[in-house]
């Protein structure tokens, strides 16, 4: 249903503002307002600095707060400035350029207020305060596209008086810094494994033979060549060595990572030949910037990723719990967009789609068995007046020739394949996520079967989560819509590299989204 990602229309980059006022006093009065700093307590006579040097955009967010520093510790710079330098050195990673934010200079400043001197520690609060400002509005600019289903949730570039209060409500303004906190937890973790990766190596033009299974304790010409295409030094042993880096190619190419060359895992090595690999680390780089466009874990959200058929619901600055799910097929993509889940339905109908109808229910019904028991009921139309109508009434000989496409829908129930609940977020696609009573493909490793939407393991679980208190139905009555107290955004996402446990897992690009996506990137 979706197409690959594309570039998004990138906001005008403004220079770095300086964001300092110097103070335009007289020497009497500057002589005045040192005595008046001096007789005050530390705490006070750096809020009294700040507040002479501040101004700007700045400005309102140290009013708020008294002029209370951020980055000052007692009348010195405290281990969250040094961090933030820290993090504007390694941006590299996240393409962009360090020096936009004055690295070298921010650590000048921060040896210069060592010292105590109350005039230094003011200018480097307002330094540090406007590098974060710049940082954090530059970090999350999305750079590929996703549908957004509400204005409120389009990416604009915030203000740097609300990146700074959000840094302010942190518990640690050093945690904040070292973690990101103003990023997704799987950004910052799709970050670490970038900052670490190495590029690939190996020789992709070396083709293994098909033959007996290559496993530890293995020898002979095609371990050889093996270990020559997976850049391993010349060797006929299956070492230890050779285990890890088939490990490492088997999860980059979404296989069971058992270090054990089997036909599946030669295959897709061969395969190199004819269409090479994504390279792991521009691997890396596409799916960190598909995560820039969720938002921080401060924000109660909840992330649907197709690609590895998995679910994560975010609050308070942590992940509070993850499930699987069941995406769509290839030939019906659950899309990449975001929304909003505005209320659940509870027992709910299944309209079903008019291909579905020919194929498995106006057989069944040709062949003698009624459309009510098999737990459906048809409609005069598709509108939201429609009325039930006799099943006698349709043409199911049409139905299954494909002239006749009636509307059907499956009665709630056990076995109704929305299940007992679905959570929707008013879309034209008819995607949404919801129950089912097929629980035994939770247990398979590809869970890509649905017709786009997007199938619950623990649907009660999320329901807990969205309303705060178990979600049940007031009686047995059809479609009892509940509306969500305060709505959540969800974000339906494609991860063919994600964070899992302290590691990264590679899944196969079901959807072929990758390589297009790629050429989007490198064309901007």
């Amino acid at each position: 249903m979706a197409g690959p990602d594309a570039p998004a229309r990138r906001a005008g980059r403004l220079a770095l503002p300086i964001l300092l006022l110097a103070s335009a006093v007289s020497l009497a009065g500057g002589a005045a307002a040192q005595a008046s700093a001096d007789s005050a307590t530390p705490g006070n006579a750096v809020a009294s600095a700040i507040r002479q040097q501040v101004g700007g955009k700045l400005k309102d967010f140290y009013r708020a707060r008294g002029y209370w520093p951020l980055w000052i510790v007692g009348e010195s710079p405290g281990p969250q400035a040094r961090a933030l330098v820290d993090v504007i050195e390694t941006v590299d990673v996240d393409g962009l350029d360090p020096d936009r934010y004055s690295p070298d200079r921010l650590r000048r400043l921060i040896d210069d207020a060592d010292g105590g001197n109350l005039r230094a520690l003011a200018y480097l609060e307002v330094a540090l305060s406007g590098a974060l400002a710049e940082l954090v509005r530059d970090m999350r600019e999305p750079r590929v596209e996703i549908r957004h289903l509400e204005e409120s949730l389009e990416p604009t570039r915030p203000k740097p008086d609300a990146v700074l209060r959000r840094a302010a409500l942190a518990k640690s303004t050093l945690e904040y810094v070292r973690n990101l906190g103003w990023m997704s937890p799987l950004y910052v973790q799709l970050r670490e494994a970038l900052r670490d990766a190495v590029p690939e190596r190996g020789n992709a033009a070396i083709a293994v033979p098909p033959g007996a299974l290559l496993k530890p304790g293995a020898s002979g010409e095609r371990v050889i060549l093996l270990r020559e295409r997976l850049g391993l030094p010349p060797s006929d042993l299956y070492d230890e060595a050779l285990v890890e880096r088939v490990k490492r190619f088997q999860a980059q190419r979404g296989l069971p990572a058992d270090g054990v060359a089997g036909a599946k895992t030669l295959a897709a090595l061969n395969h190199a030949q004819a269409k090479p690999p994504v390279d792991r680390r521009e691997l890396l780089q596409l799916n960190l910037e598909r995560a820039r466009l969720l938002p921080d874990a401060w924000t109660r959200h909840i992330v649907v990723d197709a690609a590895a058929a998995r679910l994560w619901y975010y609050d308070n600055g942590a992940v509070q719990g993850t499930m699987r799910v069941v995406a769509g097929t290839p030939e019906t993509q659950t899309p990449m967009m975001a929304g909003m889940v505005r209320y659940a339905t509870l027992n709910p109908y299944w309209n079903v789609p008019v291909d579905l109808v020919r194929k498995r229910i106006a057989p069944k019904v040709l062949a003698g068995v009624p459309l009510e028991r098999q737990g459906y009921e048809a409609l005069s139309d598709w509108t939201a007046n429609a009325q039930v109508i006799p099943a006698s009434t349709i043409d199911w000989r049409g139905v299954e020739a494909g002239s006749v496409e009636p509307r059907v829908r499956e009665l709630p129930g056990k076995g109704n394949s929305m299940g007992s609940v679905k959570f929707m977020f008013p879309n034209d696609l008819g995607i949404y996520l919801h129950d089912t009573p097929q629980k035994s493909l939770f247990a398979k490793a590809d869970r890509h079967f649905s017709n786009g939407c997007v199938r619950l393991e623990d649907a009660s679980r999320l329901g807990q989560w969205l309303f705060n208190q178990p979600l049940k139905p007031d009686s047995s009555a059809p479609e009892q819509h509940v509306p969500v107290p305060d709505p959540v955004p969800v974000y339906l996402m494609y991860f063919t590299a994600s964070p899992d446990g302290g590691s990264v897992k590679y899944v196969a690009d079901v959807y072929n989204r990758d390589r297009p996506a790629l050429q989007h990137l490198a064309s901007r």
